[in-house]
C-alpha cells in the first residue's frame, strides 16, 4: 500500500453511520453495560445504608459521568481520550475498595480516595507510559482471557442470585438467561444485515419478554417519583483527604493503568485504529482518570474503560467509535430523564446476565485469537503464558486461597486479573529482555492491516 493511500483511507474508526444506526447499535452497547452501573450504586448504597433518594440521585450521576466518559473516550479532545469505541462503567474492584475505605473510616474519606487516585493517574503516566512495552500480544492476550474467565463469575451471579438468599440457582432464572443466550445465537446465526449486527440487543429484548410473559421481570411504576433526576454535586458533604485510608484505592490503579493498556491495545486492532500504542494507550489513561476525577465529585467510585465494549465491538463488527458517541448521549439521556433509568434497572438480572456471559466470553475468545498468533511451542512465551493463567486462575477459581495473608496483600494477589496480567509481563520480560538480545523484540506499533480488512 502506498503512502498516499494510507494518507487518505480512513479508519475503521472513524466511519460515520447514518443516525438511525448509530441510535441503535449505541442503544445495544448502554443495554449490555447498563447492569454495571446500576449494580454498582445499589452495592454501595445497601452497605452504606443510604436512603432511597440519595440513591437515586446516585445512579442519575453515575450514569451521567459513565456517559460524559464515553463521549470523552469516543471523541479525545486534547489527549483526553483515545478516539476509539469505548464505554465507561463503575470498575467493579475500585467498588468494593470504595466501601471498604467508606466502612473504616467514612464515606467523605472514600470520595477523598477518588479524587487522590485520579490525581495519581496523571503523576503516574508519564513513567507508566515507558512500561507499553511489556505489554506484547502474549501479555494482552492472555489478559483478555482472564478479563472474560472473571467477567463471566462476576456476572454468573446476577443469573443465579447470592447464595444462601431465597430463589439463589432458581431453574426459572437460569432458564431464562439460557433462552436469552440462544436467541442471541439464533439471531446471529439466521438474521442478516443491521439486524444481525443488533444480535446481542434483540437476544436481551427477547429474554425480557419471555420474562415478563413468566412473570419474571415488572416495569411497573415508571412514572412514580420525578420526571427529572438532577445529579448531586458532593452528594455527601466536602470530601477529606487521607493519604493511608487512600492507598489501596491509588495502588489499584497501577492495575487499572495495565487493563487500561491491553483494553486500548485490543480495541485499536479490532476496530482498526493505526497508530502507536505508547501514544494511543496514555490517551485512554488520561480519559479514565478526568472521568474518575468528576465522578468522585458526584460521589462515585472510579469509572474506567470497561472490557465490555470489546466484546460489542467484536461481535457486531461495529467499529465506529462515534457510535460510543451515541451510547454516550443515551447515557446522559438516562441520567437526566427519571423513567428512563427506572426502565433500565428493571431490566431482569437473569437476562442481563445472559446477555453478559455471551460478551464476555467473546472478549475470551479475542484474547485466544491473539495467542493463537504466538508461537507457543516458544519456550520463553510457553512459560509466560501458564505462570499467568496459574497466578490469574488460582484466585478465582480458590477465592479463599490468600484469606490468611495480611489485609493489605489480598487486594493484589486475591485479584486474578492483576495477578495474571502482571505475572505475565513479569516473566515474558524476563525470557525477552533479560539476557535474550539476539531474540526480536515485540513491535511496539499497533498492527491493525489485517483486521481492518474483514
Amino acid at each position: 500500500m502506498s503512502t498516499h493511500t494510507q494518507t487518505h483511507t480512513r479508519d475503521p474508526a472513524d466511519e460515520m453511520l447514518p443516525p438511525r444506526s448509530l441510535a441503535i447499535y449505541g442503544l445495544q452497547h448502554v443495554l449490555v453495560m447498563a447492569a454495571s452501573p446500576i449494580t454498582a450504586v445499589f452495592l454501595v448504597s445497601r452497605a452504606l445504608s443510604f436512603d432511597e433518594a440519595l440513591t437515586v440521585a446516585l445512579i442519575s450521576a453515575t450514569f451521567l459521568v459513565c456517559g460524559f466518559g464515553t463521549l470523552l473516550q469516543s471523541f479525545g479532545p486534547r489527549g483526553f481520550g483515545a478516539r476509539l469505541p469505548f464505554i465507561m462503567v463503575p470498575g467493579g474492584a475500585p467498588i468494593f475498595i470504595f466501601m471498604a475505605i467508606a466502612v473504616q473510616t467514612d464515606v467523605q474519606t472514600a470520595v477523598g480516595a477518588v479524587i487522590m487516585t485520579a490525581l495519581f493517574y496523571f503523576a503516574a503516566l508519564p513513567v507508566f507510559r515507558r512500561l507499553i512495552v511489556f505489554f506484547p500480544p502474549i501479555v494482552v492476550g492472555t489478559m483478555l482471557l482472564l478479563v472474560s474467565v472473571k467477567l463471566v463469575k462476576i456476572f454468573g451471579g446476577t443469573i443465579t442470585g447470592k447464595p444462601g438468599t431465597e430463589g439463589y440457582a432458581d431453574p426459572i432464572k437460569i432458564a431464562l438467561a439460557g433462552a436469552t443466550i440462544l436467541l442471541t445465537i439464533l439471531c446471529a446465526r439466521f438474521l442478516s444485515g443491521t439486524l444481525q449486527r443488533l444480535a446481542v440487543m434483540l437476544g436481551l429484548v427477547g429474554g425480557t419478554l419471555i420474562a415478563l410473559t413468566v412473570g419474571e421481570a415488572q416495569i411497573t411504576g415508571l412514572f412514580t417519583g420525578p420526571v427529572i433526576a438532577v445529579p448531586q454535586l458532593l452528594p455527601y458533604g466536602m470530601p477529606k483527604f487521607d493519604i493511608f485510608a487512600s492507598l489501596p484505592l491509588i495502588i489499584f490503579s497501577i492495575i487499572s493503568m495495565a487493563e487500561a493498556t491491553g483494553q486500548t491495545l485490543a480495541t485499536a486492532e479490532i476496530a482498526g485504529r493505526s497508530g502507536n500504542a505508547q501514544d494511543i494507550v496514555p490517551s485512554t489513561i488520561r480519559g479514565d482518570a478526568i472521568t474518575s476525577l468528576i465522578g468522585g465529585l458526584f460521589g462515585t467510585s472510579l469509572i474506567i474503560t470497561s472490557g465490555e465494549n470489546i466484546g460489542i465491538v467484536r461481535a457486531t463488527n461495529v467499529k465506529s467509535r462515534y457510535v460510543t458517541a451515541a451510547a454516550g448521549v443515551i447515557l446522559i439521556l438516562i441520567a437526566i430523564i427519571a423513567p428512563v433509568g427506572r426502565l433500565a434497572s428493571a431490566l431482569p438480572g437473569p437476562v442481563v446476565g445472559g446477555t453478559a456471559v455471551i460478551v464476555f466470553a467473546i472478549i475470551g475468545v479475542i484474547g485466544i485469537d491473539m495467542l493463537r498468533r504466538v508461537d507457543l511451542r516458544d519456550h520463553g512465551n510457553m512459560y509466560t503464558l501458564a505462570a499467568a493463567l496459574t497466578m490469574g486462575l488460582l484466585p478465582t477459581l480458590v477465592p479463599d486461597l490468600y484469606s490468611q495473608f495480611p489485609k493489605w496483600s489480598q487486594m493484589i494477589l486475591g485479584n486474578g486479573l492483576a495477578m495474571g496480567t502482571i505475572t505475565a509481563a513479569v516473566v515474558n520480560a524476563l525470557f525477552v529482555h533479560m539476557g535474550r538480545a539476539n531474540r526480536p523484540a515485540e513491535p511496539e506499533a499497533i498492527t491493525v492491516e489485517a483486521e481492518a480488512s474483514k
